[in-house]
């Protein structure tokens, strides 16, 4: 009988189950048409490692192959990846076999990507709420890495490598995270410590884990290291940096930006890129930069922006070219909210984007579903 392991991007809470599911013997644990209910019940059968078969009551001969399940929601699949990797980071040194765990979420950022990258990118400007920070940061930098490292040619391999870095990243330092995040004051010397040490803890955690994965672990070690030899732990220099390091740089440092802290309020998303490949055009790498910036557009998926009629919206996908983005109007010119989202071609002289808000200056009340239908569900 045809078998396939199940993973994160399988499972919908509250839905029905749209094929039978054994254990690895063969054995009928789930009825097709059964509704699983939680993150944490999910969680379970996939750590108790069940296959999808084919149809039930069909004859070896006859066995008809996999059906797929109907596309899921790429907003459900990343919220579920965050509450699973935060139980798997904080729970790290009582957890079996964790890099094929983490691995798992990997895979299903990738496959939230692949749905639809529009609202997986956007997720990282509109999806601030969900979790734990220094957990989400990572899964917001994963999202970038995976969107980015697409476009760019890497393996199948590496990509999977380097979204599991990226998931991994700080877990040297994930109970002072939130706590060095939000501190305005002056760094302590043990503070210091702890942001320089990260990089070579994270991997020592990982190994003691069991994680073996060598581009894996590399990628974290070099995650704070610059073209210009400035950068920590060891100081490496561009030619010595591994080149899904440097995506892994790139990814981190603007998702750091555009999150608001309690000392500082976020950066826009377009002044976020311009102070890296500006203010830091010496620390990376430009011709990664030249594709992340072409990839990503100077108006990120899930930036606020005002009009040049007056209508305030959100970059909903890309247009003709990275300064001219498709967007979603919410308001009309004179602040009231339009009966549904209206489509617009920034391109046009009419459309085109005067400026770029924060959340709260444009006051604008939406779900992500209204912007990009069924692939934003909850």
């Amino acid at each position: 009988m045809e078998q396939r392991r199940i993973n994160l991007a399988d499972i919908v809470s509250g839905q029905p189950l749209p094929w039978d599911i054994t254990d690895l013997a063969g054995h009928l644990l789930l009825r097709q048409g059964q509704i699983v209910q939680g993150g944490l019940q999910i969680e379970r059968l996939i750590e108790r490692g069940l296959f999808i078969s084919g149809s039930a009551g069909q004859s070896k001969k006859e066995s008809s192959p996999i059906v797929k399940p109907e596309r899921v929601s790429a907003l459900r699949i990343i919220n579920q990846a965050i509450k699973r990797l935060e139980r798997l980071l904080f729970n790290i040194g009582n957890e079996t076999g964790v890099q094929a765990k983490i691995t798992e979420v990997a895979k299903a950022i990738r496959y939230a990507v692949s749905i639809n990258s529009d609202v997986a990118v956007a997720t990282i400007l509109l999806n601030q709420d969900i979790g734990e920070y220094a957990v989400r940061h990572c899964i917001d930098t994963a999202i970038l890495v995976a969107y980015v490292g697409a476009k760019n040619g890497k393996t199948e391999t590496e990509m999977i490598s380097v979204t599991a870095a990226a998931l991994t990243m700080n877990l040297g330092m994930l109970r002072e995270h939130g706590h060095l995040q939000d501190n305005g004051n002056e760094l302590t010397d043990s503070e210091r410590k702890v942001i320089y040490r990260h990089p070579a803890e994270s991997v020592r955690l990982l190994r003691e884990a069991g994680v073996e994965d060598e581009e894996w672990l590399n990628c974290i070690l070099q995650h704070h290291e610059n073209e210009d030899g400035s950068g920590y732990s060891s100081g490496k220099r561009g030619a010595d940096m591994m080149s899904n390091a440097k995506l892994l740089v790139l990814a981190d440092r603007y998702c750091a930006r555009v999150v608001e802290r309690t000392y500082r309020k976020k950066m826009l998303p377009n002044a976020a890129l311009r102070d890296i490949l500006l203010n830091e055009k010496n620390k990376i790498d430009a011709n990664l930069a030249a594709i992340f910036l072409r990839e990503l557009g100077i108006y990120p998926c899930g930036t606020f922006v005002k009009l040049e009629n007056g209508e305030i919206g959100v970059v909903t996908g890309k247009g003709g070219s990275s300064t001219t983005p498709i967007v979603h109007a919410l308001l009309g010119p004179r602040g009231a909210p339009l009966a549904f989202p209206i489509k617009r071609d920034t391109a046009r002289a009419l459309t085109k984007i005067r400026e770029v808000l924060h959340a709260d200056a444009a006051s604008v009340r939406f779900n992500m579903h209204q912007l990009w239908g069924s692939d934003a569900d909850l």
